[in-house]
Parts: structure tokens; sequence; C-alpha cells
């Protein structure tokens, strides 16, 4: 499909193509490998009055569930699965814009910074980079990927991208 420039890093992780802007739509949209697969689907359930988006997997069945919290003063947003919070995501309360807090409940927690209205930051863990969002790699209009690092849970971290997408195309 040739929508793919050449992985700067080793083997081992996976690489996927999101598309900007869709999530203010509300429609589903697919996430597709670097292979130009589909790989999972964001169900965007944008009739209800907190933002909640599901990511399914090829066959329909939902990996994660990522839901708006306004409970707080600042924006959260929490991904579950299977019923229960993985994860919660809200911006840090550091003076910097493009920093947001991944509060992981069942391991560490992670952090995401860089430029991420743009779509060019990392998310690390103990001060690991575990997934790279990056422009670069694909020459797709409006689309960023996410390198997402050997081992690492994939639908989580995409969970965690369509969690701070969600977070910073409203502001």
């Amino acid at each position: 499909m040739g929508l793919l420039r050449k992985r700067a890093d080793g083997p081992g992780g996976e690489r996927f193509l999101m598309r900007e802007k869709l999530l203010s739509i509300g429609d589903d949209f697919w996430i597709e490998n670097d292979q130009g697969e589909r790989a999972y689907k964001v169900n965007g359930k944008a009739f209800r009055i907190r933002r909640t988006f599901v990511l399914e997997d090829t066959s329909g069945h939902e990996v994660a569930r990522i839901q708006e919290r306004k409970l707080s003063i600042r924006d959260k947003i929490a991904i579950e699965r299977g019923g229960d919070t993985a994860a919660t995501v809200h911006k840090a309360l550091v003076g910097l814009r493009d920093r947001f807090a991944i509060d992981v409940e069942h391991g560490a927690d992670m952090k995401a910074h860089g430029n991420v209205v743009d779509h060019e930051y990392e998310i690390e863990r103990d001060g690991d980079t575990i997934a790279t969002i990056s422009k670069k790699w694909f020459r797709v209009r409006e689309s960023y990927g996410v390198d997402v690092a050997a081992g690492e849970d994939a639908p989580l971290i995409l969970a965690i991208t369509v969690a701070i997408d969600s977070l910073t195309t409203r502001d």
C-alpha cells in the first residue's frame, strides 16, 4: 500500500495507524496495523451525556471502554476492561500544557509528554518509553502512528491514545 515509512526501531513492537479528528465527530473508525489491515475498531457513542468510546477487536468483542468522568475539577477519562477500571487518564497538574498522567489500577503508572496536540509524544513507565506517537511514519493525511513497544498491552496503549485525543480535541 505504500502507507508506511521505514521503521526506525528494531523488530518486536507493533505500529498502528490512527486517524485525526474522527473523535470529535463521534463516528466509528478503524485502527489499522502497519500492513494496512484492520486491527481494532473505535466505536464512538456520540449521543451519551458523557463521551464514550468502545475499543473492539476485529470480531466485534469489546477490549476496552473509554469513558469521560466529569466528577472532579479536572476532566478524566477512565479506561475500563471487563467492567473494572484499568486506567484513568488526566491532564497533569504541572504548568506544562502537554503532559498527561495515566493512573494504572494494577500496574505501574504511566505518563505522556511531548507535543500531544500535534500527535508527537511518548508514553513512559518508570522512565522507559513504551509507546511513541508520531505523524512521521505514515504518508496518509490527517493520520498518525502509534508505535507500541514489544511485550506491551497494545489495546490498553491504543485506548490511552484515544483518551488523550479526546481530552485534547475539545480544548
